[in-house]
């Protein structure tokens, strides 16, 4: 599916830590000598980043759910082709802040979007490419969303929280989505629970992708 790389993604509702925890996954895997590829959903290009400027905008309230699906989808096609496959092509430990698990919890659990048709989508802006492993960070729904708004009120990212803006309902949904994934993908999908502090998440991320590693390439 990704070629002689490895392709690691990883999930979680707003604001669970994942955005940290991939970013010292990247850290700990270059000091190990592994040539890696850090990059994120939506976005990862030029191309893709100016379609999540418009996703993740908080002033395009007028934007509707198929419309945001068909964007994400575009986002991905191009990410997919300029990135993630050369990378994995190379050899490389791709790690994915999001992939397409984010747009069933999303637009398929979150908004209710037909999960056939996106599905569909997926499959065209992918081709035949799946995670060999998934990361879910779990967290408590009020804290997360809380912590994601006061993220982007101190980094200065308020016209990046279209999703945090959203009920809490909106945010349940789609942490029930990502479990019901995990339940039904039990040999790809990881969950780790997000609760403890940033160190005690990072140990057990590390010893589910160092598992996921040793098994590739022995």
């Amino acid at each position: 599916m990704s070629g002689s790389g490895i392709f690691i993604t990883f999930e979680g509702i707003e604001g669970c830590g994942k955005t940290t925890q991939i970013k010292r996954v990247a850290d700990m895997l270059r000091t190990h000598g592994h040539q890696v590829t850090l990059t994120r959903e939506p976005g990862g290009c030029p191309i893709a980043d100016d379609i999540r400027a418009i996703l993740l905008n908080s002033a395009n309230t007028a934007l509707v759910p198929m419309a945001e699906l068909l964007l994400y989808a575009a986002a991905r096609a191009q990410h997919v082709a300029e990135v993630i496959q050369p990378a994995l092509q190379r050899g490389d430990i791709v790690l994915c802040d999001r992939f397409c698990d984010a747009t069933i919890a999303y637009q398929g659990y979150g908004r209710r979007l037909d999960r056939h048709t996106i599905t569909q989508l997926n499959a065209c802006a992918c081709a035949t490419l799946q995670p060999d492993l998934t990361v879910v960070i779990d967290l408590d729904v009020a804290h997360s969303v809380a912590r994601a708004r006061r993220r982007n009120a101190n980094n200065g990212h308020s016209d990046e929280n279209r999703f945090e803006l959203e009920e809490l309902a909106f945010h349940n949904r789609v942490r029930n989505g990502y479990m019901e994934l995990a339940r039904q993908n039990p040999t790809r999908i990881t969950v780790v629970a997000g609760d403890g502090d940033e160190d005690e998440v990072f140990t057990a991320v590390a010893t589910v992708i160092t598992q996921q590693i040793e098994g590739k390439t022995t």
